[in-house]
């Protein structure tokens, strides 16, 4: 199930911010990009720095509304739509915890 260090691990959307793109911005195009639908994207939740074996990522994670279509795969194995109480059964990426606990501790 995929390929890389982190294959087979759950992972939120998203990727790299371009030369004057606001994080927002860039969230909003990767969905686009990646899932082929249209998200509002609102509050921070938060931004951690995790430093891998391969490089050290800066990941800033906010709450999305989904506005038009339904994701679908063009880059990913999976995709899932999971309640705030049920992330912490999934194998999450080292990067994305800190942003799962948080979501976990405002949701549940």
């Amino acid at each position: 199930r995929g390929k890389g260090p982190l294959a087979g691990l759950w992972e939120f959307p998203g990727g790299k911010v371009e030369s004057g793109e606001t994080p927002e911005a860039a969230l909003e195009r990767e969905i686009s990009e990646e899932l082929g639908c249209s998200v509002l994207v609102g509050e921070r939740i938060t931004t951690t720095w995790h430093e891998y074996d391969f490089a050290v990522i800066v990941l800033t994670t906010f709450y999305c509304q989904l506005l038009i279509g339904e994701p679908r795969l063009t880059e990913h194995h999976e995709v899932k739509w999971v309640s705030p109480k049920d992330l912490s059964h999934l194998e999450w990426a080292p990067a994305d915890v800190p942003a799962v606990q948080l979501i976990q501790a405002t949701y549940v």
